[in-house]
């Protein structure tokens, strides 16, 4: 049995990232464990409604997964670039020593949303095996709309070298993906439904399953 810790900077990356992953190590018998970075609030500018949707969108999302664990830090959205990057490492930190996580899965550094940036910036920080002995394996997860829309030309781009055979939990994934029905749109919307099955199709293809997920592989001590 293994500990997995997917560190999202929003609710619904981890989803969009690596739900087939998380749902089959489940269903392997690890342990799954979920920090989201943050989180909306009333004095952030959004109603009452959307703050009590979303709350109830991630204990949903939570139940359906099954995880072991919730972390919320709460730092605004969109704002993380603004932070003390300290301040981010020091929450992130707490959370994988109490968790004590033998996988963890990040956001790709090259997204085109800063928070995925700060996000993969704070939570490698926290690798480092003198001081979080546990982690073996670091993987970064591509998010549609971010990972594809960064158009950095110093960056290499997202290029996948582990694939996850997801094909029997996709239907699941997108389950759990229709809770977050406001991130959906229609097609060619990045996040629909139909751009989110062509890229397990795709990922799938490169890996000979009928649908997949793509990760970065960034460490593995054996």
């Amino acid at each position: 049995m293994k500990k997995i810790l997917v560190i999202a900077p929003h609710p619904d990356d981890e989803t969009l990232g690596c739900g087939g992953a998380l749902l089959k190590h489940k269903a392997q018998g690890d342990e799954i464990h979920w920090l989201i970075v943050t989180g909306i609030s009333e004095s952030a500018g959004f109603t009452a409604e959307r703050v009590a949707e979303r709350d109830a969108e991630i204990l949903t999302v939570g139940n359906l997964y099954g995880f072991e664990t919730l972390h919320k830090l709460n730092f605004p959205t969109a704002q993380l670039d603004t932070l003390p990057i300290g301040d981010i490492v020091q929450r992130i930190g707490r959370v994988i020593n109490a968790v004590q996580p033998d996988v963890v899965y990040v956001p790709y550094p090259g997204d085109v949303h800063t928070d995925h940036k700060a996000v993969f910036d704070a939570a490698v920080s926290c690798t480092k095996w003198f001081r979080y002995p546990s982690v073996k394996r670091i993987l970064a997860y591509e998010t549609l709309s971010e990972t594809d829309f960064g158009i950095n030309p110093d960056n290499n781009g997202f290029r996948p070298n582990v694939f996850t055979d997801i094909s029997e939990f996709l239907e699941h994934k997108m389950e759990i993906m229709r809770i977050f029905k406001s991130e959906l749109g229609a097609f060619p919307f990045p996040r629909s439904e139909q751009a989110i099955l062509a890229l397990a199709s795709l990922r799938g293809a490169a890996c000979g399953a009928h649908a997949a997920e793509a990760f970065m592989l960034l460490k593995e001590i054996g």
